[in-house]
Parts: C-alpha cells; sequence; structure tokens
C-alpha cells in the first residue's frame, strides 16, 4: 500500500509537470491560445479597447457613446476575432497612458490614433499601420504661419507623450511647447490666444476644424512635416494576436468594409477614402 501510494504520488506530480510544461509553451508562443491573447480573449466574450475620446471623426465620446474611425476599425477587428462588435468595452485613452494601459492589462487593444514607433515597439506589440498621416499644424484663419519654422518664439500646443509633441521638442527647440493631456483643451486654447498653432496629425486637426463650433475660426496650414502610421496596439507577447489584426485588416480593404468605416466618419467631410493597408504594409508585427 506504502508503495503504491507512494507511486501514485510521483504520477501526479509528473503529470502537473507535463501540463505546467505545455502551458509555458502556448504562453511562449505568443499567447495564441492563451486567455491573455487577443484571440482567447475574443473568444471568451470579452474584448477591451482602449480609444481617444476627444476626437472629432476619429475617436469621440458623446454621453456613453463613442464613435468616429478608430472606433469602426475596432469593430472591424473585433468581427474578424469572432466577437460580436456590440460586446466590446470602450475605454478612454490618453497619449500619456497607452503602452502603460496594455501593459497592465487595462485594455487588451488600443485604436487610438497610435503612431508606430521604435521607441513604443520596445513595450507593445503593432498590428498596422491601418492608415497613415502626417503631422501639421492647426491656426487661426487670419494666421499668416505656414509651417514651424514661423513658430519660433511662438508657442506651440500639443499632448503630452505624443510623439507630435516629442518631434517639437527634438527638431524645434525654439518653439515654446504648451503641453495638455488632451487636444480639445488644445483647441480651446488656440481660441482664446493662448497658444498661436495646434500640432498633431493632419487628419485629427481637420476634425476638429469642421467642428460646428470652431467653422471659418481655424484652418489646417496643410503642409505635413511627418508620417505618422497608426497602428493598433496590444501586448508585445502576442504575436499571434497581432498577425491575426494584419489578416482582419488585408481582408476589410477586400470586402470594402475599410472603406465603408472611412466613408461613415472621416468620409462625410468630403475626404476620399485611402487605398488602405495591403499585406505588405504591415511588418510590424514580433517575429
Amino acid at each position: 500500500m506504502r508503495i503504491s501510494r507512494m507511486a501514485a504520488i510521483a504520477t501526479a506530480a509528473v503529470l502537473a509537470m507535463s501540463a505546467a510544461a505545455c502551458g509555458d509553451g502556448s504562453d511562449n508562443a505568443g499567447g495564441g491560445g492563451s486567455a491573455d491573447g487577443i484571440v482567447g480573449k475574443a473568444a471568451s466574450g470579452k474584448l477591451v479597447i482602449g480609444v481617444k475620446s476627444d476626437q472629432p471623426g476619429l475617436g469621440l465620446q458623446t454621453g456613453t457613446t463613442y464613435e468616429g474611425f478608430d472606433i469602426e476599425v475596432g469593430k472591424i477587428v473585433a468581427k474578424g476575432l469572432g466577437l460580436d462588435p456590440a460586446k466590446v468595452e470602450w475605454k478612454t485613452t490618453v497619449s500619456a497612458n497607452r503602452e502603460p494601459f496594455i501593459e497592465q492589462g487595462q485594455v487588451d487593444l488600443v485604436i487610438a490614433t497610435y503612431t508606430i514607433n521604435d521607441d513604443r515597439k520596445k513595450k507593445v506589440a503593432f498590428g498596422g499601420p491601418y492608415y497613415v498621416a502626417g503631422q501639421d499644424l492647426l491656426v487661426a484663419t487670419a494666421s499668416t504661419i505656414t509651417g514651424p519654422a514661423d513658430l519660433d518664439g511662438k508657442k506651440v500646443c500639443s499632448v503630452a507623450g505624443s510623439t507630435p509633441a516629442k518631434r517639437i521638442k527634438e527638431e524645434y527647440p525654439k518653439i515654446g511647447l504648451q503641453e495638455f493631456d488632451s487636444y480639445s483643451k488644445c483647441v480651446q486654447a488656440l481660441g482664446t490666444g493662448q497658444v498661436d498653432a495646434v500640432t498633431t496629425d493632419d487628419i485629427i486637426l481637420a476634425g476638429y476644424a469642421a467642428q460646428a463650433e470652431y467653422a471659418g475660426k481655424f484652418k489646417v496650414v496643410g503642409k505635413p512635416f511627418s508620417k505618422e502610421p497608426y497602428g493598433i496596439g496590444l501586448k508585445k507577447t502576442d504575436t499571434a494576436g497581432c498577425k491575426k489584426i494584419n489578416e482582419i485588416l488585408v481582408a476589410a480593404v477586400a470586402d470594402g468594409t475599410y472603406k465603408a468605416a472611412w466613408d461613415s466618419t472621416l468620409g462625410k467631410g468630403g475626404t476620399p477614402a485611402p487605398a488602405g493597408p495591403t499585406a505588405a504594409d504591415l511588418a510590424n508585427c514580433p517575429a
């Protein structure tokens, strides 16, 4: 009896070790079947997506409802993962907390005018890009400002933690940079004359300029001085999820849902839909 009991204990230990080893292999594979990966999260019936809440045409919150192109892209991804988009939980993010939210598991994805760059790729993975914008300036309609060179000694506003703010600091040190936690505050500051310009991606600025409350007051300079590839952020270890996002984006371009998402949001102002990403454009997932 003693020998049998010891044998049973030994067998149980071996089985436990085998199970643990299998579990480790799944995690190291990038979350392909893991509950920590977006494929597993969607299969469980829930997905939390971080989005902006103050960007007209892209990510704008009214009451409890979010709308805009980024929101529609989120719905496309959710549906492609097999989840009813109505079950997505939208969570407001700002530029400075996008990586922490992903790393801490507060969100599963971030789709929030999120520029792909090498510094961010050290912390998170990126599906996409699903759109390529360019940094520009929003100024008063009567302003003679035509680009960053005209802003020496003047004040420009951007969002703390954003790529546009970083570029101003590094490449245009003579410009006085005012930082807030949202672009809506920057636009308000422009309206009251506290700053001379607002800088971020051209499509974001166009959304603000088109708002009824600012009609005729502001203009986008129209001379982009960067390229900003917008990606879909997720955990750095979720390679399988990243590749799945790219498959979904390519399929959305092919079946017309990408264009429909644009036309129902940013396209309302008459801006034609971009061609959308191809498989060749989507090379940011971790190996």
